[in-house]
């Protein structure tokens, strides 16, 4: 083997490690613990804490990223019946149990060192616990166990920014728990109206996701209800004083459209709706958070 080809099946297997990682997913965590930190702070950071910001970040990435990893190993057979999950590496057999389980070890590992070091004991060990959390018991005991999985696994997915505050101010406070009560209560709604555009897949896999195991009608009515109690809770900040009227604006408007896509989705489902709405509760998510933040540093 010269040194090209070696090089170019190094580079293979190094770009089917970073797949596992779900690397779109993580950089949506890494984003909403980073505002996290940033409100947690009563001024613009300083060197020294940017330095603590940016390497928290990384250290939550590393351990997201390991929790990523699990998933992929333990769903390798489910994925593999799935068109949306077919290509990855573990389903295809491209990379060994071994292998996954050694590259998640570093990365936790990795990461818990991170935070240890450069946040703080109690950020490590409730990153440890979302890990735990997503990768055992979302993973394995709820999702092919019950249709509620995404609900009650979603409060692991709703920990970046509660962590993010953690890694600055060592404690957990009350807009700690407002912040994760948001992408909390956005998590069915964005989860199902991908589950139903992709139903077909969701069979084949053999898990009891809601639009499986309930009906499109069903679930296109609680992801209307979801978007109606988010509108709600993205409210919270201002209620409390987090937040002003930047905020406000800001949350009214993007939640207000996600309520017209959750009624529109109710009242006449279509695949094509449904992309959409799971697209804009990208956007949704995303635009909240950045307020938050604009709103925090501007005013």
């Amino acid at each position: 083997m010269n040194h090209a080809t070696l090089t170019a099946v190094t580079a293979s297997r190094w770009s089917q490690f970073w797949v596992l990682t779900k690397p779109k997913v993580v950089q949506l965590i890494a984003f909403c613990a980073f505002i996290g930190m940033m409100l947690a702070l009563p001024h613009w950071p300083d060197r020294a804490e940017w330095v603590r910001i940016l390497l928290s970040c990384f250290g939550i990435w590393l351990v997201a990223s390991a929790a990523a990893v699990v998933n992929c190993f333990v769903e390798k057979s489910i994925d593999a019946r799935m068109k949306r999950t077919a290509w990855r590496p573990t389903a295809r057999g491209e990379l060994s149990d071994r292998q996954a389980l050694l590259f998640t070890a570093i990365l936790c590992s990795l990461g818990c060192f991170i935070l240890v070091t450069y946040a703080n004991m109690l950020t490590m060990w409730l990153t440890l616990a979302t890990f735990v959390g997503y990768s055992i018991i979302y993973t394995i005991i709820l999702k092919p166990l019950t249709s509620q999985n995404i609900v009650i696994g979603g409060a692991s997915g709703a920990m970046p920014p509660l962590l993010g505050w953690a890694a600055i101010r060592g404690e957990v406070h009350m807009e700690a728990i407002i912040l994760f009560l948001i992408i909390f209560v956005w998590t069915p709604p964005h989860f199902w109206a991908l589950a139903m555009y992709r139903v077909e897949d969701y069979k084949r896999s053999g898990l009891p996701m809601l639009p499986v195991t309930h009906g499109m009608d069903y679930t296109a009515r609680h992801i209307f209800l979801y978007t109606i109690a988010l509108f709600i809770t993205t409210l919270l900040p201002v209620f409390y004083g987090m937040s002003s009227w930047l905020y406000l604006i800001t949350a009214i408007v993007l939640s207000g459209i996600f309520c017209a896509y959750g009624y529109a989705l109710y009242k006449n489902y279509s695949d094509d709706l449904a992309k959409r709405t799971f697209r804009w509760s990208l956007w949704h998510l995303s635009g909240i958070f950045l307020a938050l933040l604009l709103d925090h540093y501007l005013l």
